[in-house]
């Protein structure tokens, strides 16, 4: 098969899903290393998103991009705001363990949310793609398998986290295919400024509610060293990741990108199965067969 003959956006949307696995696979373990609470979370969340946001705004000056406004500065700001939250919950969720499972439940509705919004904006897709769809969500159901033992604490609130955290990654695909209209430098930057005055907010909130309003708010960034250099790391993949997904949509259809791009739960797992030992069930294996097969038809 020549990939020269392919479509531009499905390549683009699967390179995103690879960088993205990568990505949330070193924030999970980053939120471990910190401590694994919803205050950690938030930490990591803005030490990674402050990182990327000074890189983007550098690049942005140095390339001389105009400053987004209207539809595409609104957009990317409210996708920060949903993927600042939702990274949050994934964060915290994959710092429990079970990574396999808590990246495929929130993959698979994030996918569901913006492949609705395409088809019922810019008509259907044809029926191979959407047989496509139908077995990538498929897929990752079968990737996500049953109840892991390398779960920590609550495995219905972990669970719950993932699904809270696939709703506002579906929101922010939706958000950011619009921001992209602004080109791919400032929506990124204006998504970080979302996601940066969200988290602070939050994090203040935490921390409030923790030390109570007769004692000092704790609201330090300063982690482990072990959980800044997954930071780093984090803030490489993810942008790179988000940069790919709205080059994707840019070059084609939101519906295809968002599916594609979310069938990054097989990088998160191979990554924990490499580096953890979570190893895949059959029936996740079986999950990534069935991934491939939706990955052609959706393709080609």
């Amino acid at each position: 098969m020549n990939l020269s003959n392919l479509p531009a956006g499905p390549l683009l949307a699967l390179a995103a899903a690879f960088l993205w696995g990568g990505g949330d696979f070193s924030g999970g373990m980053g939120v471990k290393h910190a401590g694994g609470t919803m205050r950690d979370a938030l930490r990591v969340v803005l030490l990674s998103h402050a990182t990327s946001f000074t890189v983007l705004l550098v690049i942005a000056g140095l390339r001389g991009d105009a400053f987004p406004h209207g539809i595409a500065l609104f957009s990317g700001i409210g996708a920060g705001v949903a993927g600042g939250l939702s990274l949050t919950c994934f964060y915290v969720a994959l710092s429990r363990g079970a990574m396999g499972a808590s990246a495929a439940i929130s993959g698979l509705l994030a996918a569901a949310i913006p492949a609705s919004v395409s088809i019922s904006q810019e008509g259907s897709p044809g029926v191979r793609h959407i047989v496509g769809f139908a077995i990538a969500g498929i897929a990752i159901w079968m990737i996500a398998g049953g109840p892991s033992p390398e779960a920590g604490g609550s495995q219905s609130g972990t669970m719950t986290l993932a699904v809270v955290s696939g709703i506002g990654f579906g929101i922010y695909f939706v958000a950011l295919k619009y921001a992209g209209s602004a080109g791919l430098v400032w929506p990124m930057a204006t998504a970080r400024m979302g996601s940066l005055s969200t988290c602070s907010l939050v994090l203040l909130a935490v921390s409030w509610g923790r030390s109570g309003p007769d004692t000092r708010l704790d609201t330090r960034l300063s982690l482990p060293r072990a959980a800044v250099l997954w930071c780093l790391s984090t803030a490489l993949l993810d942008t790179s990741g988000n940069l790919l997904f709205i080059a994707a949509t840019r070059a084609g259809r939101l519906d295809v990108a968002a599916v594609l791009a979310s069938l990054y739960p097989a990088s998160t797992i191979l990554l924990a199965a490499w580096t953890l030992k979570e190893k895949p069930t059959r029936r996740q294996g079986l999950g990534m067969v069935v991934a491939a097969a939706a990955v052609v038809l959706i393709t080609l």
